[in-house]
């Protein structure tokens, strides 16, 4: 079944809406954080980004869809039918993109569009029972797009993020170093120039000088 639900842009990972559970389940907060961590990671990769994927993580698999700058998140229950919770996200998709789809990056404040949650909550329990007629019908179509569907762990997925991170933050450091060698280098070229000319510019002006006072004195 579906236990949490998260929409969230993917440019910078600001929460626009989610599925507000009555009930307090500590388990369930704790995936909602690995949430979070993954918008995180989506936003700072969003250029090289998969467009639909499953992650596992523990008894439970995370599925996002992202469409139109904005990532669509569900945390189901690791047997729970791949094909049922991207229809979900999908049926999120249509309807949350037909109602907000021109204010999604317009918006500055958390939870923009919480009011979406009565839609996300009506839509989710058609989906709670995945042996209704309704649900057994989506099962049974060949939907080949979710059948390439990637599955990945959690770990890997975090972890290739922090890989990418550290490339960045090496890319920087190696621009950084490069301008500083530039600078360097070209102090070093002004001290060689210098040096070079210096001596024959004081040379010159001393054969100046002495040139000046015997034309001055010895007239």
């Amino acid at each position: 079944m579906v236990r949490l639900t998260l929409i969230a842009r993917v440019q910078d990972g600001l929460p626009l809406a989610e599925g507000l559970d009555s009930e307090k389940d500590a388990e369930i907060d704790a995936y909602k954080s690995q949430a979070k961590s993954l918008l995180k990671k989506f936003s700072q990769q969003s250029s090289h980004q998969a467009t639909r994927l499953s992650v596992e993580s523990g008894k439970y698999t995370f599925h996002y869809l992202i469409d139109g700058g904005v990532c669509y998140l569900t945390l189901t229950e690791k047997g729970y039918p791949k094909k049922l919770a991207f229809q979900y996200l999908e049926e999120l998709t249509n309807e949350f993109g037909r109602l907000y789809g021109q204010q999604v990056h317009t918006v500055s404040r958390p939870y923009a569009f919480i009011k979406f949650d009565t839609f996300i909550q009506k839509t989710k329990k058609l989906y709670l029972d995945t042996r209704t007629q309704r649900n057994m019908s989506k099962l049974n179509d060949d939907l080949a797009e979710v059948h390439s569907i990637m599955t990945r762990n959690i770990q890997e997925v975090l972890g290739q993020g922090e890989k990418l991170d550290s490339m960045a933050k090496m890319s920087s450091t190696l621009a950084a170093e490069s301008k500083q060698y530039s600078s360097r280098a070209k102090d070093l070229h002004r001290q060689a120039l210098i040096r070079k000319y210096v001596p024959l510019a004081v040379v010159v002006g001393v054969v100046l000088l002495l040139l000046w006072l015997r034309s001055k004195f010895y007239r």
